[in-house]
């Protein structure tokens, strides 16, 4: 009997095996907000070192808040939102590359891209960087290259996925390979495929270059919501979905063979939707399902049974979404691993959550936080579609502080914007210059100077002498249409003549 068939006895050991889960306190949770009641099977909420973007409740339209990270406790009523979709948000992503950057996608069937000034927002946000339209029905989810600067994909109720250059507001290429609705997307590490989980019970594995699918299978027999996550670099992903009896599940697949599942098991009997996390630093695998409290988190290895249970994160309060800070915003002084922003179901509430790995020493942990994602992309948006695939660059995290980025809003007007905008930016050029009064007497300028202000003023003077005779021509033109001759009892008065000696008079007034 090889060792491979012998029993496991005892515990296995893993350093992630302690992991909890602490919340913060009351203060510094994101209280009074009306978080959105769509139904619609996404996270509504998105994370940066930075800010955190949480979709809400507003009758008509569609709009999201964005707060500093530091601006907890209880939210003003009346504080800056972003409002500028006509239909409401369904899904919202920060630009990994750009901490000022935020995509959404709404009911309206159009995406847009909006630029956050650093501090937040003072008032509404309506003003978009880029609308980009395509779909036709609307757009449920958008996910960010991994790599690739300005690269975005879309994904809609018309089974249609569409990959952006968003710097330039292009559609680089259709992808219309499902027959139902799309449900998840997920990027492998070097975004060169795409994994994509659909209503038609399969899972896809797909060339976001050409639209080619390389391998597709049946992913689970359920027929509720399935959600799809790579794992990294390991040519491996997760898909959790739904039995045919209505148990969550959970499986681990071969991107090259969707044919059978690595393992496939049973978590629970719960309806809600199950969405799955993976760290790639740590290959730790968490799943938070919707409308309940439990957080629960796996250890990935490369060898069977791939998925090893760790434990979970036990809360009363049912969650309606979460979002996750990147490992670049969490606080390595804690031994923090991960960091969930939990959005809650009875309250208008946005709770930090911490996945923290006890250790006694207050050193940095190398083993815990290896090089990690940098906010820097690895190839451009031209490149990658021509070809080129690049690993993301990595950044040391030993320094402890969280690492923001800072790109200023650079506004790139098209064919159809140019136009438009020009004649505006023309009227309005001169409020952007400061006046600085001058008040030296004549006498003490330079001759250059002076000059300048004689030439200036009697230039003005003269406009204004000719802006007056303008108009009294325009009055007087309504003259020309009278009849040459009118008649004033028994007199005949010429009206031509008297028009000539008028125009006379004012002639002379201005000579």
């Amino acid at each position: 009997m090889t060792n491979s068939q012998l029993w496991f006895r005892g515990v296995r050991s893993s350093k992630f095996r302690h992991v909890y889960g602490l919340p913060v306190k009351r203060e510094k949770c994101y209280d009074n907000v009306p978080i959105t009641r769509n139904a619609h099977d996404s996270n509504f909420c998105a994370v940066n070192p930075k800010f955190v973007a949480i979709v809400t409740e507003v009758a008509g339209g569609g709009a999201f808040l964005v707060l500093p990270i530091e601006k907890t406790g209880r939210l003003d009523f009346n504080c800056g939102k972003v409002t500028g979709h006509r239909g409401p948000v369904l899904d919202v992503k920060w630009n990994p590359f750009n901490d000022n950057i935020i995509a959404s996608c709404s009911d309206d069937c159009t995406i847009k891209l909006w630029y956050i000034p650093d501090g937040g927002l003072g008032n509404n946000l309506t003003e978009w960087l880029m609308d980009l339209h395509g779909h036709k029905r609307r757009v449920g989810y958008i996910e960010w290259h991994p790599t690739a600067e300005n690269v975005l994909v879309s994904a809609s109720f018309d089974y249609l996925m569409i990959i952006w250059d968003v710097g330039k507001g292009a559609a680089l290429n259709v992808i219309d390979c499902h027959t139902d609705v799309i449900y998840c997307m997920s990027f492998n590490r070097d975004g060169s495929r795409i994994a994509t989980t659909s209503k038609d019970k399969k899972l896809r594995i797909i060339d976001p270059r050409t639209g080619v699918v390389i391998s597709e299978g049946i992913c689970h027999a359920g027929t509720r919501s399935s959600k799809v996550a790579y794992l990294g670099s390991s040519g491996r992903l997760v898909t959790t979905g739904f039995s045919r009896y209505s148990d969550r599940q959970i499986a681990c697949w071969n991107e090259n063979n969707l044919s059978q599942p690595l393992m496939i098991e049973t978590v629970d009997s719960s309806s809600g939707i199950l969405f799955p996390y993976f760290d790639q630093d740590t290959n730790v695998l968490f799943l938070a399902g919707k409308g309940d409290g439990n957080i629960r988190y796996y250890e990935i290895v490369n060898e069977a049974p791939w998925i090893h249970f760790l434990s979970q994160y036990l809360s009363g309060s049912p969650q309606r979404g979460l979002g996750f800070m990147p490992k670049r915003g969490c606080d390595v002084t804690q031994c923090e691993v991960f960091r969930f922003y939990k959005l809650h179901t009875a309250r208008g509430m946005c709770e930090p959550i911490s996945m923290i790995v006890p250790r006694k020493s207050d050193q940095f942990q190398d083993d815990l936080y290896p090089d990690t994602a940098a906010p820097i992309p690895a190839v451009s948006a031209a490149d990658w579609f021509n070809g080129v695939n690049r690993p993301p660059v990595l950044m040391s995290m030993k320094t402890g502080v969280t690492v923001h980025t800072y790109k200023p809003k650079v506004f790139k007007p098209n064919e159809s914007t140019q136009k438009t905008d020009s004649n505006y930016r023309v009227k309005l050029a001169f409020l952007s210059r400061e006046t600085i009064p001058d008040y030296r007497p004549l006498d003490m300028l330079p001759e250059n100077e002076k000059n300048h202000k004689t030439t200036t003023n009697q230039t003005t003077k003269f406009q204004q002498i000719q802006q007056m005779f303008g108009n009294m021509v325009k009055e007087s033109s309504a003259c020309t249409q009278l009849p040459s001759v009118c008649r004033i009892g028994s007199s005949v008065i010429s009206v031509s003549s008297e028009y000539s000696s008028l125009k006379r008079r004012i002639g002379a007034v201005f000579l």
